[in-house]
């Protein structure tokens, strides 16, 4: 890229991080992971029509990417090296890293993982195939062909067995209000993490708490 093309790549960046809104919006995003706009309006306190308005002027800027997932239009980085740029620009004003309560972090549901490594970890085998998102008739998930992202996470799917319970459901999460993967293989999941010394639970909570050997394994799905 030339050195005219750079330059006015980045004075078009700073334009658009020079609003608190939009730059509030995307430390979260870079932060926090994919959300849906009403979480992003929840979490930033304004209106959705204003955050939709600003939204919109981040997607034309190329600084956000959306998916629609079932009913929820999900908002992510569009290139993930804005997330060291923010970093560096809150560091640099003073700022330290948002610190999240660790149960948001990663938590129970029942049998299966919650919050944020919950929700990284479903979206993760959606966009690797393995699992295929409901048609809007129900919550139940369709497995896809390719087991090996299954086996990333130290989980064989046919090794889940068979019973009454489904094999695979969308569980929205109560925090982050995205789906977490709940079901027999939910269940087979969090197993595999508890064995394989990545998480472990804490006495009388629902909390989870990652080791450093799962901080290693798991950073991809783990706030930033």
């Amino acid at each position: 890229m030339a050195d005219n093309e750079v330059l006015a790549a980045a004075t078009g960046l700073a334009r658009e991080l020079a609003d608190p809104v939009r730059l509030s919006a995307l430390q979260v995003l870079a932060s926090e992971g994919p959300q849906t706009a009403s979480r992003l309006a929840e979490e930033l306190r304004v209106t959705a029509p204003r955050l939709g308005n600003h939204l919109g002027r981040l997607r034309e800027a190329g600084l956000v990417a959306v998916q629609h997932t079932g009913r929820h239009a999900v908002y992510r980085l569009a290139d993930p090296r804005a997330g060291a740029v923010l970093t560096a620009l809150f560091r640099y004003a003073g700022g330290g890293d948002r610190a999240r309560p660790q149960a948001d972090v990663a938590r129970t549901c029942y049998d299966h993982v919650a919050g944020h490594l919950g929700v990284q970890v479903f979206a993760h085998l959606v966009t690797r195939g393995a699992l295929r998102e409901p048609d809007g008739r129900g919550d139940e998930l369709t497995l896809g062909t390719d087991p090996a992202a299954w086996r990333e996470l130290g989980v064989e799917p046919e090794s889940a067995g068979a019973s009454r319970r489904k094999a695979a459901v969308a569980c929205l999460d109560r925090t982050y209000r995205l789906p977490h993967l709940g079901g027999r293989l939910g269940g087979a999941v969090l197993d595999a993490f508890l064995r394989d010394g990545l998480v472990e639970a804490a006495p009388g909570s629902r909390t989870l708490a990652v080791t450093p050997s799962g901080a290693r394994r798991l950073a991809a799905f783990l706030p930033g």
